[in-house]
């Protein structure tokens, strides 16, 4: 059986900032990473073999020629991004918006995948693009006061996605995902899931134990993973296939949009219960993120329509299984409208022809309400008619991949594109509509600022 091999001197300092910086930042801890003895294994027999880490890559000033974005990502309370270049990686904070630092490799040096861990000097790299630093295939955890990896994951297959908590690593591969222990890397679990070419995989992180959420083995499926009591709950979400998911922080609440990308829903992870169904809009989209407010009272969307979407949440405040959102009356019996309304009537109208002609109006406006009830219940209307829409939306060019996620300052929005640009812009809770622009930088080219 393999084993797994830390590298010593690990300094997890818990700040990238400098001295002048740190005193504005709460400072993150994370336990240190153990030592283990090297072994041989073979590398395709299990997934926690770590190969023997080559010299520290030769690092080189901030490249002059232009780079070409790989990967974006927020770190865990979207106070900073990190970009992963064709160059290297950089790392930027949003708030106000300044980069922190970057990391430019002479051979090489693409990388498709950059996840942060707060602010800590750990992170975790997967090499991407037409050059990559590393193999697509291994994890790097990256020491960034060391400007080194002092751990690597090796697997069999390209890694999608990575997932970072103070506490855990978690890999997500094509059609599986492997969650380590943080400290001493040692494999805790393995989870089987349909194709996920995007690496689809939320983690709760709150203080309290992890919730993990991945696609499950059907379409249309998600998985979600109570660590504590050790239950799993699966929800089929949509009939089409999930492109897009979000977990709150606490991992009570999650949001799902499928590959037709007209509705967003909102469901209770506990028992897996539909909480609510807002609607982006008619047409058929891409959803490229979904991002929840810190008290869960908001939701952003962000697609290939090119508009950013936030939506008001009805979950009731304390419980998560409630929400104020209206519900669908049953249709009212012919018999007690025109019973009703024939009493209601009879005084006014003394003489029978009269009566008469009244019960027949009452009883034509009864059919009417009935029927029209009825086919809504059996979805021969279109839902579109009584959907739940955007408080406040903002406009962005269409068919460019943007990130979003909620600023620090009450009522703000950051959105990041792929194309480099970094937008803050706020709502209104109360009146709607369109967003108000209150930054906008172009990362990749920083005198581009207005």
């Amino acid at each position: 059986m393999a084993t797994l091999s830390a590298y010593p001197n690990t300094n997890t300092n818990t700040n990238f900032l400098s001295p002048t910086d740190q005193s504005n930042h709460d400072r993150e801890s994370i336990p240190p990473m153990q030592n283990h003895p090297s072994a041989e294994p073979d590398s395709d027999a299990n997934p926690n073999f770590h190969s023997p880490l080559l010299d520290p890559p030769d690092l080189v000033p901030p490249a002059v020629a232009p780079s070409s974005l790989l990967h974006l990502s927020f770190n865990q309370d979207h106070g900073c991004f990190a970009a992963g270049t064709d160059h290297g990686f950089r790392i930027y904070n949003c708030d106000p918006f300044r980069e922190i630092f970057r990391r430019d490799f002479d051979r090489g040096g693409g990388i498709g995948v950059v996840e942060m861990l707060f602010r800590c000097n750990i992170l975790a790299l997967v090499g991407g693009g037409p050059d990559p630093q590393y193999p697509p295939n291994k994890v790097m955890i990256w020491d960034d006061h060391q400007s080194r990896c002092i751990s690597e994951l090796s697997f069999r297959s390209e890694v999608r996605s990575v997932r970072l908590r103070r506490d855990r690593i978690i890999v997500v591969l094509e059609q599986k995902i492997f969650v380590y222990n943080f400290v001493d890397l040692k494999l805790l679990h393995q989870i089987e899931t349909i194709a996920n070419p995007k690496g689809l995989c939320a983690v709760s992180q709150g203080a309290g134990s992890l919730v993990l959420v991945c696609p499950g083995l059907q379409k249309g499926q998600v998985r979600v993973e109570h660590y504590a009591s050790k239950r799993t709950k699966f929800i089929m979400a949509h009939d089409s296939r999930i492109a897009c998911f979000a977990l709150s922080q606490d991992g009570q609440l999650l949001a799902t949009a499928s590959t037709k990308g007209t509705l967003v829903r909102i469901y209770n992870t506990i028992d897996g219960s539909l909480l609510q169904e807002v609607r982006r809009g008619a047409d058929r989209a891409e959803i490229y993120s979904l991002a929840f407010s810190s008290n869960a009272q908001w939701l952003a969307v962000s697609s290939d329509k090119g508009t950013v979407h936030v939506f008001s949440l009805k979950i009731s405040a304390g419980s998560p299984g409630t929400t104020q959102s209206r519900s669908t009356s049953e249709p009212v019996a012919f018999e007690v409208i025109v019973f009703k309304n024939f009493l209601s009537n009879y005084d006014e109208h003394r003489n029978w022809f009269s009566a008469y002609w009244r019960l027949n109006q009452v009883l034509q406006a009864a059919k009417k309400l009935a029927l029209e009830q009825t086919l809504t219940r059996l979805c021969v209307l279109p839902k579109y008619f009584s959907s739940e829409w955007s408080v406040a939306q903002f406009r962005l060019v269409e068919g460019s991949q943007y990130l979003v996620a909620f600023g620090h300052q009450k009522n703000t929005v950051v959105i990041l594109g792929i194309d480099g640009s970094f937008y803050r812009c706020q709502f209104d809770p109360v009146n709607g509509g369109e967003m108000t622009q209150l930054e906008y930088h172009n990362f990749l080219k920083p005198e581009a600022a207005f």
